[in-house]
């Protein structure tokens, strides 16, 4: 009975921003969940990259290219979906700048990509989501945001300003965490929950390699003190996506090493 609440047989999920650093290891969870994963992004060769990794493995994987940020696309293929049962919104668009170079169109940009699109993504598959809870009781949305959606940056750890995260990051990713607490008001009657997964530091591995010193700073300020490994990603992603937390909607899950909680 406990190994069913994190397994998802027979459950279809979409993965957005699938070929990233995140966004693959959460596609691979998915996948050894039993869950058919629809692999979503703007680059399609590292799609297919990723489709022919997982099907090696004998995985169920599906390849959807095209930009969250075309919501006219986004409408049309999630309205055309027959079934959905898991939505994780992961794609964020940005160029990082520096403070002084930012203009209203790279926020207007890093908005419309992590908050805009997940609404839109969210909305249109509303059809597909209402048969999953006919088929199998619930549907789950889970939106990945950060640290920086609750805390801002502490800049004495950012020796290069090239390191530092940009301004138009944190205000996006928090965005994504009340549009979160909305849409899980809005589909809390219809059996389908909405809740937000917020990462700490989890640095690709090159970071450590390129500057020990800035990895041990920001490993330093997490109360484990140590940096996220990529796969520790995953065990909350299915916590929030199967019915291990059938009851659980509108919160926001810090998976950042007790960064936030200092």
């Amino acid at each position: 009975m406990t190994a069913k609440l994190f397994r998802l047989d027979g459950c279809t999920a979409f993965v957005s921003g699938a070929a990233g650093h995140l966004g693959s290891v959460m596609t691979r969870t998915l996948c050894e969940a039993g869950a058919h994963v629809i692999v979503n992004g703007r680059d399609d060769r590292r799609l297919k990259e990723l489709e022919s990794e997982l099907k090696r493995e004998s995985f169920s994987v599906e390849r959807a290219a095209f930009d969250m940020g075309d919501f006219q696309r986004v409408r049309a293929f999630f309205a055309a979906r027959e079934r959905l049962d898991v939505l994780v919104n992961n794609a964020i668009s940005m160029t990082p700048k520096p403070f002084a170079a930012l203009e209203p169109a790279d926020f207007a940009q890093t908005y419309a990509s992590a908050v805009t699109a997940a609404f839109e993504a969210s909305r249109a598959a509303l059809p597909a989501f209402r048969n999953a809870v006919r088929a199998k009781g619930d549907a789950s949305i889970v939106n990945i945001a950060s640290m920086y959606a609750q805390v801002s940056p502490d800049k004495r750890i950012y020796a290069k300003p090239e390191q530092a995260s940009p301004f138009h990051y944190g205000p996006a990713k928090a965005a994504l965490v009340q549009l979160t607490r909305h849409l899980a008001a809005e589909f809390g009657p219809q059996k389908i929950r909405v809740n937000a997964l917020v990462p700490g530091p989890f640095p690709r591995p090159q970071v450590s390699a390129d500057d020990p010193a800035f990895a041990e700073r920001l490993a330093g300020r997490t109360m484990l003190g140590r940096l996220g490994q990529a796969d520790e990603i995953g065990g909350p992603l299915l916590f929030l996506a199967g019915k291990a937390s059938s009851f659980v909607t509108g919160t926001s899950l810090a998976v950042d090493g007790g960064w936030t909680q200092w």
